[in-house]
């Protein structure tokens, strides 16, 4: 048996952590919230037992019966969690049982986005409609997202298969301005601004390999998607907060790539649905590499037949340290 309160005062987080995880494995979230509360208090005192308190929110927003789960999301962005907390709910709480307890607000409507990547229906709902300007249901040419897997210690962040790459020769192309550009490069902005992430953009008059060589090395391995895989790319990559940025979820990461879609498809915001779909598939889409392997990646280079331009993008992050 351990002694809560000698294991507070010697900040002991190790004989905490397991309280907690005995707490939740009894289903006894009283007494869990009551141990959130005397760690706070004995960080009030000096003691470092912040992470103990994020750690008992993340366990109740994944695990916890909807009223308190839902209390959990409501407090507002969680700095040291394994992901953001509407995320981490919508993995097991549906729209119908966490809704009566997320009030109005950014939480509330990230969580109805977060489930509708997870395949719920939620059109005419009462949220925020400017927080994350995208239907409320996936669209029939949208890919199966890359979504989270948050456990109890550790959370996974799957990407999208890599295709079969043939080698190909880049080529010189004339540059050329485009809003699409700020558009991708918008993309990986937590690899750079959070982590230790870079991100080169081109575009380019003339085809991908143009544009890739803009960007990349003269020799390469190119493969063509389609703009599922694309999309499904771009949305990875927008929700990854990379190697040490803050992830901003699946929600943030599918509203990236249609803002990115958009911009390549030359639609106003919002675009309609099925224009942004048909547009996206008029475009041919290539998945490329310069031989990396190691840290998180986006190598994507696009093409628009009737405008005569093509777009691509290297972005990486890695970890550093």
């Amino acid at each position: 048996m351990i002694d809560v309160r000698a294991a507070i005062e010697a900040t002991d987080a190790n004989a905490l952590l397991k309280v907690v995880d005995a707490h939740c494995k009894a289903r006894e979230w009283e007494d869990l919230l009551t141990l959130r509360l005397r760690c706070r208090e004995a960080v009030t005192r000096g003691k470092q037992l912040w992470s103990i308190d994020e750690h008992i929110r993340y366990r109740l927003a994944l695990e916890a019966p909807p009223a308190i789960a839902g209390a959990a999301v409501a407090e507002g962005r969680a700095r040291f969690a394994l992901g953001p907390l509407p995320e981490v709910a919508a993995v097991g709480h549906s729209w119908a049982e966490l809704m009566p307890h997320l009030p109005e607000g950014p939480d509330r409507a990230f969580f109805a986005h977060e489930r509708v990547l997870r395949g719920e229906e939620l059109e005419g709902i009462e949220i925020d409609p400017h927080v994350v300007e995208l239907p409320l249901r996936l669209q029939p040419w949208e890919p199966a997202y890359s979504l989270a897997v948050y456990k109890s210690d550790r959370a996974e962040f799957p990407s999208p298969d890599q295709p079969a790459f043939t080698s190909a020769t880049t080529q010189r192309a004339a540059r050329a301005e485009d809003e699409a550009e700020e558009a991708l490069a918008s993309l990986v902005n937590t690899w750079v601004n959070e982590s230790n992430g870079r991100a080169d953009v081109s575009c380019v008059e003339g085809d991908a390999l143009g544009a890739i060589g803009a960007v990349g090395p003269t020799t390469v391995g190119t493969a063509l998607i389609d703009a599922r895989t694309a999309l499904a790319w771009m949305a990875w990559a927008a929700a990854s907060g990379g190697a040490h940025g803050k992830r901003p979820g699946a929600a943030a990461g599918r509203f990236g790539a249609w803002w990115a879609g958009a911009s390549l498809t030359a639609l106003e915001w919002p675009p309609d649905p099925e224009e942004l779909g048909e547009g996206l598939d008029r475009l041919r889409w290539h998945a490329w590499t310069d031989g990396s392997s190691s840290g998180w990646l986006l190598r994507l280079a696009v093409e628009d037949p009737e405008s005569g331009l093509a777009w691509a993008i290297a972005a990486a992050d890695a970890v550093v340290g």
